[in-house]
């Protein structure tokens, strides 16, 4: 078994995280900061492996997780919850935070609290249902009650999350770009309706 270079992962985060665009060689090198050859190389080897699939359009050729592949959905999922582990602290005390809530099948922390060390308020994105909806306010108020940050909550039912990265809504974009506390099977499930192969 060979080992998993941190680019490889950062790549597949990249390509993951941004549905909306389209990644080559050249514009991926830049997302990890080596170049475009190195960046080439990377992709040549997650293509082999079946976790990324390339599609020639023009001269260039462009790649997407082939979140269809079940190697390649558990690839991407390790690639969520590496991340996640690898957090600094500031964001993993809200990782650990949120792990308490209950009535959500996914939650996404994104914004200020990935960029400053003192945010104003925690950014979150959560999936659930209308079921739960009620109750999962009222958690989120009790976490508020205790925590120094107000969490500031998005809410999405796993519907509404599939169809507003079909349509490209900025803000889920924006939201779904963050780390995933919890629920990364839902996350990648909604990558995959969005974005059929």
């Amino acid at each position: 078994m060979r080992t998993v270079s941190e680019n490889e992962l950062k790549a597949v985060l990249a390509i993951l995280k941004h549905p909306e665009q389209r990644y080559n060689a050249h514009t991926l090198s830049k997302e990890l900061g080596i170049s475009a050859m190195g960046t080439l190389k990377i992709l040549k080897r997650l293509e082999k492996e079946g976790i990324v699939r390339g599609e020639n359009i023009a001269n260039a050729r462009f790649y997407r997780v082939r979140i269809k592949e079940v190697y390649a959905r558990e690839y991407a999922k390790f690639a969520l919850l590496r991340e996640a582990a690898n957090a600094p602290p500031q964001v993993k005390r809200w990782i650990q935070e949120l792990k308490k809530v209950r009535y959500a099948d996914a939650a996404i922390l994104f914004g200020s609290v990935l960029r400053k060390k003192d945010p104003k308020d925690i950014d979150v994105l959560f999936v659930t249902d209308q079921k739960r909806f009620k109750k999962l306010q009222e958690e989120i108020k009790e976490l508020n009650a205790l925590t120094p940050k107000a969490i500031h909550p998005i809410f999405q039912s796993y519907k509404d999350l599939v169809n507003n990265i079909k349509k490209k809504d900025v803000v889920i974009l924006d939201a779904i770009k963050g780390i995933v506390a919890f629920g990364a099977d839902i996350l990648l499930e909604a990558y995959y309706e969005s974005h059929q192969e």
